[in-house]
């Protein structure tokens, strides 16, 4: 009887184990793929590569990065959008591709094609200006605009993209006068400032942080809710305006589906990740602040920068997508 019992209760466990989903505590089994859907290269590109690299040390299998440039992110959310939802596909993001674009265009996806998993890291912008202009701080900046009004300019990294968009929220908060002029990226719009071809830029903090040193641009305030450290003297565009605070961010999400367990392990393994010394300063270094939020955290991010960048498209004058 004894016997014939384990037999029953093997077989039955055995039954539920082939008939039950794979858990959590067996993933990853496989290498995993982390789509980015922007150029080798970029910051986003040599973010997820540094993390991707610990990831694959922690878990114990390949995490691989698949650059898929093009339209504005667009095509690697297309393509992570429509994967299997198992755990061996994510998307290494920023806002534009899961929020903007699919208010800006007609996609296949919608930011609830994605289930969140965790925010890597925040990027504040900075507010830079030509050198050859006479204002020296925030203040006097606004001033000197509203003393010259349509003869200061603006670049950005492309119309519709988050530069543009903050911005643009900017010059409608500081009821400024001033004339867009897109680039293509944000090279260019960076290299506009330095030659004095533009009076004023929004930059990703990594890549004018490369510029720190330079007597032909003047920063004057960064983005984000606190000062950065490694520009304590600069103050915030919310210290003259309360409540403005654009940080971009750097995130992982994974396609709808994918198993919630999956999704926390994913989310526990980048935490820890980000929490390694080598890995926390080098991310300083680049300019950008580690993160490391919750899904439920990350969750609560999209839905309120969902709202802030209908806000921020209708402040540039361009129509939403599918009237919303």
């Amino acid at each position: 009887m004894r016997r014939a019992h384990f037999a029953i209760t093997v077989v039955a466990a055995l039954a539920f184990s082939f008939g039950a989903p794979a858990r959590a505590a067996n993933w990853p089994t496989r290498p995993v793929t982390v789509v980015a859907p922007y150029v080798a290269g970029g910051m986003a590109d040599v973010v997820a590569r540094l993390v991707a690299h610990h990831l694959s040390q922690k878990l114990g299998q390949p995490f691989t990065i698949d650059n898929r440039g093009g339209g504005a992110g667009s095509i690697g959310a297309i393509q992570v959008a429509s994967a299997q939802p198992d755990g061996s596909v994510f998307m290494f993001t920023s806002p534009s591709a899961i929020l903007t674009v699919p208010m800006l265009q007609k996609v296949s996806y919608d930011p609830d094609s994605f289930v969140p998993v965790t925010v890597v890291a925040h990027l504040p912008f900075v507010l830079a200006i030509r050198s050859s202009l006479p204002p020296r701080t925030l203040g006097d900046f606004i001033a000197y605009a509203h003393a010259n009004p349509g003869k200061l300019n603006y670049a950005s990294a492309g119309v519709g993209g988050i530069s543009h968009l903050v911005s643009s929220l900017f010059v409608r908060r500081a009821g400024m006068d001033a004339v867009h002029v897109p680039y293509k990226s944000a090279a260019p719009a960076t290299a506009a400032l330095l030659s004095g071809e533009v009076d004023m830029y929004f930059g990703g903090a990594p890549e004018m942080m490369q510029h720190l040193g330079s007597d032909r641009i003047a920063i004057l305030a960064t983005s984000g809710a606190q000062r950065m450290s490694n520009l304590a003297e600069t103050p915030t565009v919310g210290e003259i305006f309360p409540g403005f605070e654009v940080n971009t961010w750097l995130g992982f999400v994974a396609p709808r589906g994918t198993a919630g367990e999956i999704v926390d392990d994913m989310a526990r393994a980048t935490q820890e990740t980000l929490r390694l010394p080598e890995v926390a300063e080098r991310l300083s270094a680049l300019g950008v602040v580690a993160a490391g939020s919750s899904p439920a955290e990350f969750a609560a991010l999209l839905k309120k920068d969902r709202a802030f960048y209908a806000d921020a498209i209708r402040a540039a004058g361009i129509p939403l997508a599918g009237g919303q």
